[in-house]
């Protein structure tokens, strides 16, 4: 009998036979031995993964300081075109209260087309440029105007992309980043992430190419340091204002503030290292 008609032979009788495992458990064929079984090897068992972890409306829908302080420890995640997913450990953040605060782009209530975002539903993303070239991602909160800037992520997955990512934006050869370097500062974050205008006004909560999930073992209180913006320059009191947190000991934070980690040790909000 020929090669081909005796698989084929083979492979008739495997199926008549009642010990054959039934079609669904060839899901489970590529399961890795801790107990993982998606698939590893073979895009035939490949299965549309869905988001089913990720933050929702009332997460978002809370005060901006509140917000910027529960964003730390929690995942952005950005979905590229080709299919591969960007993760980030948030660590550092800034809040932006609206109309009253001189440092926001919404100050004195006003509603240009730029800052649209800043006054849309709690979760939507308020992206803009800077010197012509990069780019900053925001997300508006609960108060009219306010909005919190995502400053810092610590990288977890896609690292190699999010590297091809920052090279593309800059001209010639670049030396290869360390992971700390990859998205410590708001406008490297979102060259990693390959967030530009496009996504001005996206709804963090619907949206299929970038979403926050939670994040596991969140800071508490003694491990956020609170203290002064980044270049605010000459926004009188504002500039002063103690509305920038950051997590305690992160590497990926952008600026450290030693001086008021101090002041907060002192204080006994943390023990001092």
């Amino acid at each position: 009998m020929p090669r081909k008609r005796k698989l084929l032979a083979q492979l008739s009788s495997l199926q008549s036979n009642s010990s054959f495992p039934p079609f669904d458990a060839l899901e489970n064929l590529n399961a890795t031995p801790d107990g993982d079984s998606s698939p590893k090897s073979s895009k035939y068992f490949a299965i549309e993964k869905k988001n089913s972890s990720q933050l929702e409306d009332d997460f978002f829908n809370q005060p901006c300081i509140s917000l910027a302080k529960s964003f730390l420890g929690q995942i952005l995640v950005r979905k590229l075109p080709d299919g591969r997913e960007l993760w980030g450990r948030i660590v550092e953040t800034e809040a932006y209260l609206g109309g009253e605060d001189e440092a926001s782009h919404s100050k004195g209530g006003k509603q240009t087309q730029r800052n649209a975002a800043m006054f849309m539903k709690p979760g939507t993303l308020y992206v803009y440029q800077i010197y012509g070239i990069y780019f900053c991602v925001n997300v508006s909160s609960q108060g009219e105007g306010a909005a919190v800037l995502l400053r810092s992520l610590e990288p977890l997955q896609g690292l190699d992309a999010m590297r091809e990512l920052r090279s593309a934006s800059k001209k010639g050869p670049t030396k290869l980043l360390k992971d700390w370097q990859l998205c410590n500062g708001p406008s490297k974050l979102c060259q990693a992430f390959g967030i530009d205008k496009a996504f001005d006004q996206r709804d963090l909560t619907q949206d299929a190419a970038i979403w926050m999930a939670p994040g596991h073992d969140l800071p508490g209180e003694q491990d956020v340091v609170t203290t002064t913006r980044i270049g605010i320059g000459n926004r009188g009191e504002w500039a002063q204002k103690p509305l920038r947190f950051y997590l305690r000991g992160n590497k990926f934070v952008s600026v450290v503030d030693k001086k008021r980690e101090r002041e907060m040790a002192a204080m006994g909000h943390f023990s001092c290292s």
